[in-house]
């Protein structure tokens, strides 16, 4: 059973720091062409499941016009949504105005995720953001007539960035007052503009001090460390996330969007080209039993309360306890046992892929 599916609407208003492709994508024609072809590939591959949940992503979706989004809309009526589904929209903050909003409301939308990033001027100019924090707390208060489920997400280890600064963003963000909030640690990707530029990152044990901030901080506000970058005020976890994590099936439709059914694995091309002609996938992985007990391992680890040893069994039909790699990470103290749950020690989450390598 598929119970949540990801559409990728590859747009943006603005060059940002992961590449230049969203905005030479960004004009009216290749718009409506990409749009076809993707009702086309969701037509053709969406078997009618009832969903749990809808997540439509990045790029920013927000950057499409009234118009587009109309057509985005009218396609994405397809989907069946079970009642208490969640349906998420990325959102540009700059992008929010009264009728979008109406618009997002009116067409399903429960959920928003928007990307501030930071607030500091260095940070700024670095990631090709411009937004202040009056103007953000305006947006964010007027999202909040209409939705009551709303994430932003916080970037730190920032090239250049000092506590004092990731400090600053973080009082800023937590004023907001929302219930979720996303944190990642930059990666400066090969043949990103900041990779291009020479841009280096900023050391380890830096970054390892900011992740050590930011979780201590959140926490003392009432947020729930439930997931390694993710926090949240109680009932507001990312119930589309966490699919991921929980290794469930999910259809992923659009350029570059990558999906999971079965024992199949996929990505789809994110040659435009391709695209519109109709050749969706790029890449399969046909799994094993054992590949998908690894991916279950990999992914499951990201909960902070980790995984559940009985639904893990009867699900694979594994008993973790006598998994000769667990028993070793236990006795090591890198895992810990508590209540039915295996998780990782509070004390490895920061480097939680030198332990994951041992599934691998």
């Amino acid at each position: 059973m598929i119970k949540s599916a990801y559409i990728h609407i590859p747009f943006c208003n603005n060059i940002c720091f992961y590449c230049a492709f969203c905005k030479m994508l960004k004009n009216d024609a290749f718009v409506d062409k990409y749009l076809n072809s993707l009702e086309k590939e969701i037509k053709k591959n969406y078997k009618g499941d009832i969903l749990d949940t809808l997540y439509i992503g990045g790029g920013t979706p927000t950057s499409l016009n009234e118009k587009e989004l109309t057509k985005l809309f009218s396609i994405l009526k397809i989907f069946k949504l079970n009642e208490e589904y969640e349906y998420t929209f990325e959102a540009n903050i700059l992008d929010i105005n009264e009728k979008l909003l109406s618009i997002l409301k009116s067409n399903r939308v429960n959920r928003l995720s928007i990307g501030i990033e930071s607030f500091d001027e260095n940070n700024q100019k670095l990631l090709n953001r411009k937004v202040s924090y009056e103007e953000a707390k305006s947006k964010i208060d007027l999202c909040k007539k209409y939705f009551n489920n709303i994430n932003v997400d916080l970037i730190y280890a920032i090239p250049n960035e000092s506590i004092k600064t990731l400090k600053s963003d973080l009082d800023k963000i937590i004023s907001l007052n929302v219930n979720h909030i996303s944190t990642y640690s930059l990666m400066i990707e090969p043949n990103t503009v900041l990779s291009i530029n020479g841009t280096l990152p900023i050391s380890d044990s830096l970054d390892k001090k900011m992740y050590d901030v930011i979780c201590g901080a959140l926490k003392k506000e009432g947020y729930i460390h439930y997931e390694v970058s993710n926090f949240a005020k109680e009932g507001f976890y990312s119930k589309h996330n966490s699919a991921y994590w929980l290794n469930d099936n999910y259809y992923g439709f659009g350029l570059g969007a990558s999906g999971y059914i079965d024992n199949l694995r996929y990505t789809n091309t994110k040659n435009l080209s391709l695209y519109l002609k109709g050749n969706y996938i790029s890449q399969k992985e046909i799994l094993t039993k054992d590949d998908e007990i690894t991916y279950a391992l990999i992914l499951g680890f990201r909960f902070i309360k980790g995984i559940d040893i009985e639904k893990f069994k009867k699900r694979y039909n594994v008993d973790l306890l006598t998994n000769e790699k667990v028993k070793k990470l236990l006795r090591n103290k890198k895992l810990v046992l508590n209540n039915g749950s295996i998780s990782i020690n509070k004390k490895y989450i920061y480097v939680e892929n030198e332990v994951l390598i041992e599934f691998i």
